[in-house]
């Protein structure tokens, strides 16, 4: 199946409506983690000069048919895309999963699902987005109006894809905006498939555009003069490449999401089987989550018998973990790449010896990318297993007393993007999450987005948010208007 899949595939870049080669002879190669093979097409790397072309495109589109468009027009091409996704569903998660190890089911039913109600909430937000106006003083009426940037762009991470394109592109284009989208080089192919969709779906030429490439492709779209915002999703190291060239540029606006070392707090008062479950939520995409409550925080009265049970759905785990990720009833894949995978078992590596382990460890099979699920007990607490983003498999469990000495332990990373909190006293659930650093907290339940909400986190964890109200005013500029009136006049 994949491999007719693959050979009616774009692998070009996709710019003013149409699949065009690059300018650069370079071209992507890719394997995939299921087994290690080769996959036989390679995606095309934009050069500077396409990222020009592209840019050059949007702002066409921007002056002359999107920027133009009524807001009900709008949503009509929103609406239409987020139907043709749902149709052409199938064959997105087998080209996402091929080169990623996603298995197509969750890609299908979470991701891919979540990218389509992303398009039709932001779809009702086009003639929606209303300014404010202000009593009349000194002869000078007031209003604020929310204008959209102009030519915008993303830069998404490899572990979900659609998720990322939905809170991106369908709230910039909402607003008025144009967009260029830069997928991990890592997972191409999907990004790329939805390119003839924005096409059917009645998207004037040049307003949605997907350029494929690396660290120097974001480079360019990051410093380009042309474009006024630019969202980037991904690691500390790249998201300070992004702001560091926004600002050297044209002072572009950014929203970046680096990432967490995200906190699970389990007080001993918990029910006891949903926290479990909830706690192993964790496994989702193989710990490839930037939510993922990869430190879980277990008061000592419940500690034991909690960690037990976490140790026999790991197992659960492992025991089906190396099925093929395009086959429906596979719930786990392997890790991404072998530069991940070999990150991940230094990190396993690192654990052995500042840490208890308690289960996994160690890779699982000798074909493709799989590593066992993997639980370290009371870590030493400077431990870079602890303190840095490891993005696998791989928890760390450290126990705990009082309600103090837990939030200094929630708060002790460089990290802030969520937390999830497991008690059966609401009052505990609302003080403690007021105390906790992160940009979101889910009490009783893995912390997931949701689209009215904000997604984005504080401290190492970025800047500016996605999703909701909050991502449409980060899509758009306030322009203040003062209209003097003439007081003498008589209606």
């Amino acid at each position: 199946m994949s491999s007719d899949l693959l050979s009616s595939l774009p692998t070009q870049l996709f710019i003013n409506n149409q699949y065009v080669d690059s300018t650069s002879s370079a071209r992507l190669s890719l394997v995939n983690p299921y087994d290690g093979s080769p996959i036989p097409h390679a995606a095309h790397i934009a050069s500077k000069e396409d990222v020009d072309t592209a840019v050059a495109d949007a702002t066409t589109a921007f002056k002359t048919t999107w920027g133009k468009l009524a807001p009900s027009e709008r949503a009509k091409c929103m609406l239409r895309f987020a139907d043709l996704v749902e149709q052409n569903a199938d064959r997105l998660a087998t080209l996402e999963s091929l080169p990623t190890g996603k298995p197509v089911s969750p890609t299908k039913g979470f991701e891919i699902a979540h990218m389509v109600e992303v398009y039709r909430y932001y779809a009702g937000w086009t003639d929606k987005l209303a300014g404010e106006s202000y009593p009349e003083s000194n002869g000078t009426y007031k209003i604020v109006r929310h204008e959209p940037l102009g030519v915008c762009a993303g830069i998404g991470s490899w572990n979900a894809t659609f998720m990322y394109i939905g809170w991106k592109i369908a709230p910039a284009l909402a607003a008025g905006n144009c967009f260029i989208y830069k997928p991990s080089e890592k997972s191409p192919f999907g990004a790329l498939a939805l390119g003839e969709l924005y096409a059917q779906a009645g998207f004037p030429p040049g307003t949605v555009q997907i350029l494929n490439g690396a660290s120097e492709t974001g480079a360019a779209l990051a410093g380009h003069l042309g474009i006024r915002k630019i969202s980037f999703t991904g690691s500390i190291g790249g998201g300070r490449a992004v702001q560091d060239a926004a600002t050297r540029s044209n002072l572009k606006k950014v929203t970046l999401e680096l990432g967490g070392k995200s906190p699970a707090i389990v007080f001993g008062d918990v029910d006891f089987e949903r926290a479990v479950g909830g706690v192993c939520g964790f496994l989702f995409n193989s710990g490839q989550v930037c939510v993922a409550t990869s430190r879980v925080l277990v008061q000592k009265p419940i500690a034991e018998k909690f960690i037990e049970a976490l140790k026999t759905a790991f197992a659960a785990t492992e025991a089906a973990l190396g099925s093929d990720p395009l086959d429906p009833a596979t719930s786990f894949g392997p890790i991404v790449d072998k530069l991940q995978f070999d990150k991940i078992m230094s990190y396993i590596e690192i654990g052995k010896k500042t840490a208890t382990l308690v289960t996994g460890g160690e890779q699982k099979g000798d074909k493709g990318f799989f590593i066992k699920p993997t639980i370290f007990l009371n870590p030493d607490p400077e431990s870079p297993i602890v303190r840095e983003e490891i993005f696998g498999p791989v928890m760390c469990i450290q126990t705990f007393e009082t309600e103090e000495e837990v939030v200094a332990l929630a708060n002790g990373t460089e990290y802030g993007l969520a937390a999830s909190i497991y008690t059966s006293n609401i009052d505990r659930a609302l003080r403690v999450s007021s105390q906790l650093e992160c940009g979101g907290v889910a009490v009783n339940s893995p912390f997931l987005p949701d689209v009215n909400t904000a997604f984005g986190g504080i401290k190492a964890s970025g800047q500016g948010r996605e999703l909701g109200k909050y991502a449409l005013l980060e899509y758009t500029e306030p322009k203040s208007v003062h209209i003097k009136l003439d007081m003498g006049s008589k209606l």
